[in-house]
């Protein structure tokens, strides 16, 4: 019996090594879309066809065709780059996309609102700048996450150079986004992806790297990752992890997240013969009929994992020692000043859900402006959304924390529990969404906020994230309370993360209204603030109450429900 491919597998297929037939559907000016096939294949060159959905009902009533824009999110390894790069790409955000910058929580930028014809230009200026798209979404690594605020400023750089070879190595080889972009010189004769095939991967495929004791990158989360272990400023090698994943299906059991499970210890020289196994192991093995099931956690699932090392060990032609034992304390971003061993400050700024702008309330878009035109050292953008003004001389830093604090970039007076929180970008633009999330988020905490002020919790932080739909892209399965939109104005309500990234959480109570929402987390900060044990946190607190109970293996206990 033939198996039927997924659609998107015949598209990658046909499309010529990602070419397709973008040029024309990009030299069609009858239409602010692409052709379906394209919208496929420009996923891969790093941009998502969208559509304002606030304004699908005018535009119908209208008999217009939906108001098409797109998305772009850049490939930034390890979301470092300097202030000249920044400053280009504040320009290209002002003047070809909507007026802002969105930092994403794969610790890169992002433009919205961006017009057919203004694609290409803003391609070729971000590239002056040496920023690239490539990979930025479709069915390959993306952005590769590492550490982003050194405590040990040797130790970093090293692994952050691994970041970046990784994102070099698993880049796919086609010339076919220097062709319609950079107006490069056609390829002749014959073209090959010798890690991805003609249809590259089955699903996305995410990679980070953390340095202990911070898991700021969420590393379990991910399909691969890599946990640096260190004797003091040397790197011995790394913990490889693989299977994460974060993205379900709304009442679907056989989908579920998964944290990614260890594979062993490696020294740094095996570093990218392991990455590339691993990514060959799913380019032959993945679901290429469901793309549901379709990312690595399930087919780790299906082999085994004592199958899937040994077949990773024979195709990088290594043999994994045993994990070397880590301690993880923290899940999100350090704030304020933070010096390194060399004498260099860095400052983490807070920026709410990651959109940079300018607003009556505060213009960080100018300041971070004014910041670049004199800094000298880098920014890096943390998979929290925030950015850090990273490597200023001790004689910048009283200037910078000016500059800062006049628009409204610092941490001062937030809460533990915003400053820990995040939220996706969901509607008007995202296509998955169900429900807000980055709109309706701030003023959710801020009631969240005096609820917690009011039962004598509030200097506790809850990591709290909200995504508008159940693909996970703000990592709520990992979060103390996570908010997952169900359908227009409601929410799933997940409990039971740990606070630093270890743990699942659960779902507490289905597709609960805003008012309901509220009324079950102030119930349940009234029975925290009673009965929890000296400091206990939240997500440990729901487990240790059985209000939810601990997943212990998610293909079989994820969907249990209270």
């Amino acid at each position: 019996m033939d198996i039927k491919l997924n659609p998107n597998e015949l598209i990658k297929a046909d499309s010529s090594y990602l070419r397709g037939t973008l040029r024309e559907s990009m030299s069609d000016q009858a239409s602010g879309a692409l052709s379906p096939d394209d919208a496929q294949i420009s996923k891969f060159h790093g941009f998502y066809q969208q559509d304002d959905r606030d304004r699908r009902l005018e535009r119908r009533q209208q008999f217009l065709e939906p108001d098409y824009n797109f998305m772009l999110r850049a490939r930034l390894p390890g979301g470092v780059c300097s202030p000249r790069q920044w400053l280009a790409i504040d320009a290209v955000g002002r003047e070809l996309g909507n007026g802002s910058i969105r930092l994403t929580t794969r610790q890169t930028f992002q433009y919205h609102g961006i017009l057919k014809r203004n694609l290409k230009p803003l391609i070729q200026r971000i590239n002056r700048v040496m920023i690239d798209s490539i990979g930025g979404c479709g069915d390959v690594n993306r952005n590769v996450l590492c550490n982003p605020n050194p405590v040990s400023s040797a130790l970093h750089a090293e692994v952050y150079g691994w970041a970046r070879r990784i994102s070099e190595h698993l880049l796919p080889k086609t010339r076919a986004y220097h062709e319609i972009w950079l107006d490069g010189e056609p390829v002749a004769g014959t073209e090959s992806e010798p890690i991805y095939g003609e249809t590259y991967l089955p699903r996305k495929f995410k990679t980070a790297i953390a340095i202990p004791p911070h898991n700021d990158v969420d590393v379990y989360t991910n399909d691969l990752g890599f946990i640096a272990i260190a004797e003091g400023d040397e790197l011995l090698g790394f913990n490889v992890l693989a299977g994460g994943g974060m993205g379900v299906t709304h009442d679907d059991s056989a989908t579920f997240p998964r944290l990614a499970d260890e594979l062993g210890f490696i020294p740094p020289q095996q570093t990218l013969a392991v990455a590339e196994a691993v990514v060959s192991v799913q380019r032959d093995f993945g679901d290429r009929v469901s793309r549901r099931h379709a990312r690595l956690k399930y087919t780790v699932e299906r082999m085994g994992l004592p199958t899937f090392i040994t077949e990773v060990e024979r195709r990088a032609g290594v043999r994994f020692k045993p994990s070397r034992r880590v301690r993880f304390t923290s899940q999100g971003d350090r704030y304020g000043w933070v010096k390194d061993e060399r004498g260099r400050w860095h400052l983490t700024l807070y920026v709410e859900n990651g959109r940079v702008a300018d607003t009556p309330d505060a213009s960080l878009m100018g300041g971070l402006r004014e910041i670049a035109g004199i800094h000298q050292g880098d920014f890096r953008i943390t998979p929290s959304q925030n950015l850090i003004v990273a490597g200023a001389p001790e004689a910048q830093k009283a200037t910078i924390e000016g500059i800062a604090r006049r628009h409204g970039l610092l941490a001062e007076g937030r809460s533990p529990t915003r400053l820990a929180s995040i939220a996706c970008v969901a509607l008007p633009t995202c296509p998955q969404a169900m429900a807000e999330a980055e709109r309706y988020f701030p003023d959710l905490l801020q009631t969240i906020e005096a609820m917690a002020d009011r039962h004598g919790i509030d200097r506790q932080a809850i990591v709290i994230r909200m995504t508008g739909c159940p693909n996970g892209c703000a990592r709520p399965y990992v979060a103390e309370i996570g908010l997952v939109g169900k359908g227009p104005g409601r929410y799933n309500l997940q409990l039971g993360g740990d606070g630093v990234g270890l743990r699942l959480n659960r779902l507490y109570r289905k597709n609960l209204n805003k008012r309901e929402l509220l009324r079950t987390l102030d119930e349940l900060f009234r029975i925290y603030a009673g009965e929890r044990l000296p400091q206990e946190r939240f997500g440990d607190f729901t487990v240790r109450c059985g209000l939810v109970k601990p997943v212990i293996d998610p293909a079989e206990d994820y969907h249990e429900f209270p």
